[in-house]
């Protein structure tokens, strides 16, 4: 109020001046967009992967659609797998019953047999291996049998040997005669059911069986039995 009063300067042009320059922000934001853009370009042409031209991007698209595809045959091959895998798990499980079952079948169709050794008479001889009994079938050009052998209970090991049987008959001229197997393995636990043929010359009748296990072929008699052939 008391103070020195200032002149005024008419100047015309001062508000078109300031109209015609930029807010300071506005600058800020161009000169960094500007510059984004730059570090954008110049990332991308010097550090991160060229970009592909559109043949280029044709050629991926369908590389990714093959592998796409050959994924999803095989997604499918897996499964088919899958499945044969869980039948063939279902029929191994039904396997193994089935096993199991006959196992125990065949156990006990091995006691039965034993039983019924067991129940056949005693060999006369009381040798070490008993002869209990025989069943002889005479053909026209061969003799079938089956033998029943056993031994004593208790010992830990079967015992081996070889069977020898001899036959005794009638010849094709009327004589006697006799016919000697081949010796056949046998291995001898607490019985042993020996089936086997005997080849025959021709008009050989034969009347008897000798039956005898040795230790070895022509070794020492571990048993032996003389049975009629009917």
């Amino acid at each position: 109020m008391f103070g020195r009063n200032k002149p005024i300067v008419f100047d015309p042009y001062a508000r078109q001046r300031s109209r015609s320059w930029m807010p300071r922000w506005l600058v800020l934001l161009l000169v960094g967009t500007v510059a984004g853009a730059g570090g954008v370009i110049y990332l991308q042409e010097k550090h991160l992967p060229p970009r592909l031209s559109p043949s280029e991007s044709a050629a991926l698209r369908g590389a990714f659609d093959k592998a796409e595809a050959e994924r999803q045959r095989l997604q499918g091959e897996l499964a088919q797998a899958q499945k044969q895998l869980s039948a063939a798990l279902a029929d191994n499980k039904s396997l193994g019953t089935e096993l199991a079952t006959l196992k125990s079948t065949a156990q006990s169709l091995h006691a039965d047999v034993a039983s019924l050794v067991d129940a056949l008479p005693p060999d006369p001889r009381d040798n070490g291996i008993e002869v209990r009994a025989g069943r002889f079938e005479a053909g026209a050009n061969a003799l079938s049998y089956d033998v029943v052998l056993t031994r004593p209970r208790g010992a830990s090991r079967p015992t081996q040997g070889v069977l020898q049987l001899t036959l005794a008959g009638e010849s094709a001229k009327g004589g006697a005669g006799n016919v000697t197997a081949k010796a056949l393995p046998v291995s001898i636990g607490h019985h042993e059911i020996v089936r086997g043929t005997v080849p025959l010359p021709e008009g050989f009748r034969p009347k008897q069986a000798t039956v005898q296990v040795l230790d070895r072929e022509g070794g020492r008699s571990l048993g032996m039995r003389v049975m009629l052939v009917k």
